[in-house]
């Protein structure tokens, strides 16, 4: 679904100039409205998207405001895992503010599949999304459709099982949820029951039964004994654990190497990014800015978000379980490209992904480390 304008309470109105006033430094000036306005100039350039970049803001190659009519359809999920996304698209914050005379169409998915689709057609430009989908979708397109062009977000993933479950052997004969075939968790979960020494497959037979469903149903299933345990992100692991008694099995960070994964990642249109360089410039550093904020100011973004869930979702999470929730998170621009490529090993060794071929091309990473640079900030690295 897609949305305009939409009403925010008092609460969000505080926290939104909290964010605006903490991205754009002291120079920042807030209204009596709650209305943030970010320092530099604002150019109403007369040219398309692509046209020259307007006067920079006082630190030397980080743009200011785009004064441009231009379109872009960005996409995100209702999710605490998606958390820059919703407050760099929330109504007031960055990206509105670096793109002020912008239309700026914001969908919401439920699905990383549903997403690559969306922009496949045309009806996205950029998005954020699973580190699995954007895989399917440069190898459907055999390297030409997308890019990931930043990080947001690492961790978030547990695989929460019954209390009775101690181990690995206790899974025998026993049945597993994850969001849908294929998807991130799903691949994580298939991949650590290989290496278990466990079997499983795509028809839900083997010594693990693993039935995708959609998260909503896990809870339910997992509540009523249906299922014994699921792999899923946050909040749902969180929720498996508080309303459905379970317990953390597997903590996905004790996989990898410092524990860092990529859970979000920012990916565009490659011919998007191609026509409009100066757009995606400020989608950049709204994702920076909002990867700050939600860092320095959890509880401000935490309202922010919640906010934003409820309006895609019409229901809020509460306090406990947002806050719960956050912390197994870690939002970062890195996009930890060596766990999506191991990812995709996976997924092709257990039949779910034909190769992908190299996917060093999947990132175009220099406009996210110009900006890096040029803010002060450690620049990251692809494949």
């Amino acid at each position: 679904m897609t949305r305009s304008t939409l009403g925010r309470t008092a609460s969000l109105l505080i926290a939104a100039s909290a964010l605006l006033a903490a991205c754009s430094g002291a120079g920042a000036a807030v209204s009596a409205a709650g209305d943030a306005t970010m320092p530099g100039p604002s150019t109403a350039g007369s040219g398309g998207p692509g046209a020259a970049a307007p006067d920079s803001s006082p630190a030397l190659g980080v743009p200011g405001p785009l004064g441009d009519a231009v379109t872009i359809n960005l996409g995100v999920f209702p999710n605490v895992t998606h958390a820059p996304g919703l407050v760099a698209t929330a109504d007031g914050g960055p990206l509105r503010q670096l793109m002020p005379n912008a239309t700026i169409s914001v969908q919401s998915f439920s699905s990383g599949t549903k997403a690559v689709e969306s922009m496949f057609s045309g009806a996205t430009d950029i998005t954020f999304v699973g580190p699995n989908p954007a895989i399917n979708a440069y190898a459907q397109s055999k390297g030409e459709a997308v890019r990931v062009i930043s990080g947001s977000t690492s961790g978030g993933a547990f695989l929460v099982v019954k209390p009775a479950i101690t181990g690995a052997a206790d899974l025998k004969g026993r049945t597993l949820a994850t969001p849908s075939l294929g998807n991130t968790q799903d691949v994580a979960l298939r991949a650590w029951l290989k290496a278990q020494g466990l079997t499983s497959d795509t028809a839900g037979g083997g010594d693990v039964s693993i039935t995708p469903q959609d998260n909503a149903q896990t809870l339910d299933t997992f509540v009523a004994g249906t299922i014994d345990g699921a792999w899923v992100p946050e909040p749902w692991a969180t929720r498996l654990i508080q309303e459905g008694g379970g317990k953390v099995l597997v903590d996905e960070r004790d996989l990898w190497p410092d524990g860092k994964y990529v859970t979000t990642q920012l990916m565009v249109s490659t011919p998007f990014l191609q026509a409009n360089p100066e757009v995606v410039k400020r989608v950049l550093l709204a994702t920076v800015r909002s990867v700050d904020f939600v860092n320095d100011h959890p509880a401000e973004a935490q309202q922010i978000v919640n906010g934003e869930i409820e309006k895609w979702t019409t229901k809020k999470l509460s306090d406990d379980l947002l806050t719960a929730s956050w912390g197994n998170l870690t939002f970062t621009v890195d996009p930890i490209a060596s766990s999506l490529q191991r990812s995709a090993e996976d997924a092709t060794s257990l039949g779910l992904l034909e190769d992908p071929g190299d996917l060093k091309g999947l990132y175009d990473l220099d406009p996210l480390n110009e900006l890096l640079k040029a803010l002060g900030k450690p620049e990251v690295k692809g494949l």
